[in-house]
């Protein structure tokens, strides 16, 4: 797989393009690492685990094993010339916490970091993480909400206010959305729309919904999903 020079001198080539490091790739790390690879962005993917990266080589632009705790691993990798760090250690917080400290004396990259809890966002935040993410807690509000309701997908954008993909009620039928009120009797935004299995348009007040099409509608949270009810 070529010396860890030869993995520097690679990164570095990497770090110049539209590219990401992720460190830790662990099942999150992995899906982060392999939907950025299938976007166009070229990946620098860092795990101390030699299985693992024998299994995601070829995969990823590079793929190196190295100790991410040890600031001049992450100097000869050069991680301080990529734009954008994610860090996904998981299973040891202490790892994560050390990693994300030496990233940010390096000064120059933007961090995503993954929290197993808020009590480990919080101590990420405080050393100046740029973006915390909760993954496995935003997946189970995201459950969460599609097992309750009738919603085909949910994304929550802020507290209290989320994008839902519903399928349109009988009473929008054959009517314009400038003509069915749906913001004044909903309190929601239709922000898109498709027709069977077509593709997205913008919804426009002159926008003609039949059921069977499917729409994106965006608003409060209780009020989208009391939306997504109606039939």
């Amino acid at each position: 797989m070529g010396s860890f020079l030869s993995f520097g001198e690679n990164a570095k080539r990497i770090a110049e393009a539209d590219s990401v490091a992720v460190i830790g790739l662990g099942r999150f790390g992995r899906a982060v690492a392999l939907e950025l690879m299938a976007s166009g962005t070229e990946v620098l993917g860092i795990d101390g685990r030699e299985d693992v990266v024998q299994d995601l080589n070829g995969q990823l632009t590079q793929v190196v094993r190295a100790d991410a705790t040890k600031e001049e691993s992450l100097k000869q990798l050069a991680v301080h010339e990529f734009d954008r760090v994610v860090i996904a250690v998981t299973g040891d917080i202490k790892v994560s916490i050390l990693c994300a400290s030496l990233v940010l004396q390096l000064g120059n990259p933007v961090i995503w970091a993954k929290a197993t809890d808020e009590q480990h966002g919080r101590i990420l935040e405080q050393l100046g993480v740029h973006h915390v993410v909760y993954p496995e807690s935003d997946m189970g509000r995201r459950v969460a909400h599609l097992v309750r309701g009738a919603a085909k997908d949910y994304l929550e954008i802020d507290a209290g206010y989320a994008l839902v993909k519903a399928a349109v009620p009988a009473e929008l039928h054959g009517v314009t959305l400038g003509e069915s009120e749906v913001r004044r009797r909903h309190g929601v935004t239709v922000a898109a729309w498709k027709g069977g299995n077509g593709s997205w348009h913008y919804a426009e007040r002159e926008t003609v919904l039949r059921t069977g099409d499917t729409v994106l509608v965006v608003g409060p949270t209780k009020r989208v999903e009391a939306f997504a009810q109606l039939r």
